[in-house]
């Protein structure tokens, strides 16, 4: 009956806020540390962002690897 219909909507809801609270660790494991890369090559940090892209991250992967680096520039 109406009892059913809203436990089962109660647990899409908490099963939508896990799937939110999940993309948003995922998020932060991987835009941290390409975060600090893209600084330590001399690149802003806020590029690191573009990781959470689909495709994008994946043309951002080859542009870090086979750029120059702003920080082999300036002889560090």
């Amino acid at each position: 009956g109406a009892s059913n219909m809203i436990e089962g909507n109660m647990l899409g809801n908490t099963m939508v806020a896990g799937h939110w609270l999940w993309m948003l660790v995922v998020a932060i494991i991987v835009v941290i540390p390409t975060w600090r890369i893209c600084q330590r090559v001399g690149y802003p940090g806020i590029l690191g962002v573009l990781i959470l892209i689909p495709l994008v991250n994946l043309a951002f992967l080859y542009f870090l690897a086979f750029a120059d680096w702003p920080c082999n520039k300036r002889g560090d």
